[in-house]
């Protein structure tokens, strides 16, 4: 399956799963291994780097803005094999309680 098949679904799901979020493609040009998406639900906000498999190149900086923005909130890698523990720890973060923040 292409990157780009794979990114549709992704955003047609997260679309489905979280009623009303803003699902935005981020502009590569801008910040070089930014990831792909960037998903505004509720107050919160998570990113995700999409890739057409585990076993897809990984390009330079992603991993860094990856580990640096799930300090800060959510962020991940997708691709098919991991599709559905992404989009559960997803919905886990998303409909956390807000008092048990690590930023409270």
């Amino acid at each position: 399956m292409k990157e780009s098949d794979f990114q549709k679904q992704i955003k047609n799901e997260l679309k489905n799963r979280f009623p009303g979020c803003i699902v935005k493609k981020n502009d590569p040009s801008d910040y070089q291994g930014f990831p792909d998406l960037l998903i505004l639900f509720k107050n919160m906000w998570a990113t995700l780097e999409v890739k057409r498999s585990k076993e897809a190149a990984h390009r330079p900086n992603q991993d860094l803005y990856v580990e640096r923005l799930n300090k800060m909130g959510f962020s991940s890698f997708i691709f098919p094999e991991n599709r559905e523990d992404v989009m559960e720890a997803l919905n886990e973060y998303f409909n956390k309680d807000p008092k048990l923040d690590k930023y409270n």
